[in-house]
């Protein structure tokens, strides 16, 4: 049998070694990720969620690495050394140039994805809901193309904000709903995976960052692709942005593109304490941000269980100026938040 470094940690009754699952939630129902020589302790969310149907989240090391070389370069160039304390083998967290050693994809082979797109679920889901002609805008603007690697799938290319293009992550949706696909697994990949580019350094920006440049909208961030593409259709006023996940590009070397600007973080459901700290660590650095509470204030038990964003609000009424005014009486800070930002909220339901 093939032995393996990382491994799923075995399960030990007396050591309760089963975990809160950081994408469902659910108590004692993920695994960690742990390291058979004791030289690297992975962070808390490196795992793997034992809902399987229901859930689906797994984070591998291999995607770790893929997001932090560094890390990897640190574990290829010490030896394990025994009876020594295991490396935390967490993201720099020191301030660094941010194309300093960052690797780039040419700008043509993104390009030929930004096709195909009655090949696409997601557009298809769009289209169906935002209306044809604006769901092609919106793939265009916020530069998602079509994959290959899945039938049907769809790549979020991440532009910076010198045009510069750092990966695509690639997904597949479900047309109807406008959920990931998860069973039998979580269908994730990187384009800098698939196409096996040697050496290559990845530094994630955050999607939809290329907007920023040349405007001075406010700017709104979330965590997923597909929600700060359906929220730029009902709310146009900011520059919607996503980390790209819960340990995407949401960290310190990432915060200085957002600097002398106004920012408001949409946290989903169940993730508002740990979007609080990185509205503080913002604003440490100067950065002028507030933090929406309103989902976790107002979800009810099945949106929680959904894990509901701001998304799941606006598109659940083809009005949104009915969504607006419903979030703004149930939620006076929003309302005050808007106005401090002297923002004109209009065109929304335009199909």
């Amino acid at each position: 049998m093939e032995n393996f470094r990382f491994i799923l940690e075995p399960y030990n009754r007396h050591q309760r070694n089963r975990y809160t699952c950081p994408s469902c939630g659910k108590h004692r129902e993920f695994t960690r990720y742990i390291d058979t020589q004791g030289a690297i302790s992975f962070p808390e969310y490196v795992g793997k969620c034992n809902r399987i149907n229901n859930c689906g989240y797994h984070y591998t090391p291999a995607m770790y690495f893929d997001e932090h070389p560094e890390c990897k370069e640190y574990n290829k160039s010490f030896p394990v050394v025994k009876d020594k304390k295991p490396v935390v083998c967490h993201p720099r967290l020191t301030p660094v140039h941010r194309h300093t050693d960052t690797s780039f994809i040419p700008d043509e082979i993104m390009q030929q994805t930004m096709k195909c797109y009655e090949q696409n679920n997601l557009f298809l889901y769009l289209a169906n809901h935002l209306g044809y002609e604006s769901a092609l805008r919106l793939m265009k603007t916020y530069h998602v193309g079509t994959a290959r690697k899945w039938k049907n799938a769809t790549v979020f290319w991440q532009t910076d904000i010198s045009g510069k293009i750092r990966t695509g992550k690639i997904m597949q949706y479900n047309a109807e709903t406008g959920k990931r696909i998860k069973e039998p697994y979580a269908h994730v990949s990187w384009v800098h995976t698939e196409l096996d580019i040697p050496e290559f350094h990845l530094q994630q920006c955050y999607f939809g960052e290329h907007l920023l440049y040349n405007s001075r909208k406010p700017v709104a961030i979330v965590e997923s692709e597909k929600t700060a593409i359906i929220a730029s259709f009902y709310i146009p006023e900011y520059i919607w942005l996503a980390t790209g996940g819960k340990n995407g590009c949401f960290n310190e070397q990432n915060f200085d593109v957002l600097k002398g600007r106004n920012i408001v973080l949409f946290p989903d459901i169940g993730m508002t304490q740990e979007w609080k700290e990185k509205c503080m660590q913002m604003r440490k650095r100067n950065i002028r941000t507030e933090i929406s509470e309103y989902l976790e204030e107002n979800a009810n038990d099945v949106e929680r269980v959904n894990g509901y964003d701001i998304a799941d609000y606006l598109i659940k009424v083809k009005s949104g100026e009915a969504v607006l005014q419903s979030m703004t009486r149930k939620n006076p800070a929003l309302k005050l938040l808007i106005e401090t930002f002297d923002l004109e909220l209009s065109g929304f339901g335009t199909q």
